[in-house]
């Protein structure tokens, strides 16, 4: 061919192939370009690095390191994480007012009926959420629900009352330590729950984080025992030990069904259910152990005011902790909950002249560090690891994919053009 100069090019053929190993172009004839062809491979290799899949990356390199080259700090201090820190924070609020409460109940009254105050929460979530249901139709209408898994529930009700009970009821047998202690028990069950039957999987930073978490608890029991405050009764440590660590462990139960009745079905379902069930287990095993208890009960305002309190502080932690499980999983608000203690000796100070430590603020440091870093990472399911996933989710199958797609559709730099275009002669073919 010629140009408007009369100078004749004679196109040398070059053929592109792709390897499939690497992803690279290469020509059949490259002599007079190794220049070109080492810069092309510099960028190609630069650009085969960023499109690696995480599990090969994970590979070479720590996990809780490639979190942070990964991710900006502005990635991770998200709007969604201040909202989980701030509604896991109401929730030990209201946990600390339920402890003042029945300590007040307790100390000033001489009233101890922690299955009474759970009956009147029962109440409140069967008349809120129960009739809620009672007013639906179609599948979603409480007829149905108990038709088609009324044994589910029950036993769900029966797992959570109990769970209530048997934590309060050590308070008479061991200690504030052993309970303190003892009771993060639910991490760990909530944790193995999740991964066999939500098939939830963790990061090395979730359980970097639960560990700072249970290391802010140990310098708070640290505090009690050395502030004094290591109350409780010691008449028999074992069985008290056992009931918080039985407690425990139901209460991972019936938080692990809550996040799947919550993110799968409804949270109205979950709290109707737990309220109708609950009510009636409570009702029943209320007239059993406490109507002697109950008897005795010197009736005045005071007593009717703290009772009234203590019902509406576990009717919001129960209706909130349904939404925040939403967002975020049982796991995540269970760490929360554990700055409640701390929120109760804070107020303890004030009304039950309590022994302040700077323990206890490092404690509550050192707990919302260990919670920013379980949640500056989401966890991933296997069962959506086929479906498009954000940022800090596994997603194996989508990156594969988007691999593969890169490797189809490789964009031909204009640097090779140029070498291509290069190779002129003045005779041959198409002259």
């Amino acid at each position: 061919m010629e140009d408007k100069r009369g100078i004749k090019y004679s196109a040398v053929p070059v053929s592109f192939d792709v390897n499939k190993s690497n992803g690279l172009p290469k020509t059949s004839e490259n002599s007079g370009c190794i220049h070109e062809s080492s810069l092309l491979q510099k960028r190609m290799e630069l650009q085969e690095q960023t499109t690696l899949p995480s599990a090969q990356r994970t590979s070479s390199e720590s996990s809780f390191l490639s979190m942070f080259r990964k991710y900006k700090l502005k990635e991770v201090f998200t709007w969604n994480l201040l909202q989980t820190i701030v509604l896991g924070q109401w929730l030990s609020v209201l946990i600390c007012g339920t402890a003042v409460t029945s300590q007040y109940l307790a100390q000033s009254f001489s009233v101890n009926t922690p299955m009474l105050q759970s009956f009147i929460n029962y109440v409140l979530l069967f008349l809120t959420y129960t009739f809620a249901l009672a007013l639906r139709k179609g599948n979603e209408n409480i007829l149905q629900i108990l038709k088609a898994k009324w044994w589910k529930y029950l036993l769900l009700g029966i797992t959570d009352v109990e769970a209530n009970y048997m934590v309060v009821k050590a308070y008479q047998f061991t200690t504030l330590t052993s309970i303190q202690l003892l009771d993060c028990f639910v991490i760990p069950v909530l944790m193995g729950l999740s991964w066999y039957f939500l098939k939830t999987r963790y990061r090395i930073v979730h359980y970097v984080g639960v560990g700072v978490c249970l290391l802010g608890v140990g310098a708070m029991v640290g505090a009690d025992v050395l502030s004094g405050r290591d109350q409780g009764s010691s008449s028999d440590v074992l069985l008290g030990d056992c009931l918080v660590l039985i407690g425990a462990a139901l209460y991972g139960v019936s938080n692990v069904c809550q996040e799947y009745t919550v993110k799968n079905l409804s949270r109205v379902e979950f709290l109707g259910m737990v309220g109708m069930f609950g009510t009636l287990l409570s009702g029943i095993q209320l007239a059993i152990l406490e109507h002697r208890e109950v008897a005795k009960i010197n009736w005045t305002w005071q007593v009717g005011l703290l009772f009234a309190v203590y019902a509406l502080c576990m009717f919001g932690l129960y209706s909130f902790m349904s939404i925040i499980i939403k967002m975020t999983s049982a796991t995540a608000v269970n760490l929360s909950l554990l700055t409640a203690d701390l929120f109760s000796l804070f107020l303890g100070i004030f009304l039950f002249h309590c022994q302040f430590s700077v323990l206890y603020v490092v404690a509550l440091v050192v707990i919302m560090i260990g919670f920013v870093m379980y949640n500056s990472v989401p966890t991933y399911t296997l069962a959506a690891a086929s479906e498009p996933a954000g940022p800090g989710i596994d997603n194996p199958a989508s990156e594969t994919e988007e691999d593969n797609k890169q490797e189809m559709a490789i964009e031909i730099p204009p640097a090779l053009m140029d070498t291509a275009a290069a190779q002129v002669t003045t005779d041959g073919p198409g002259t």
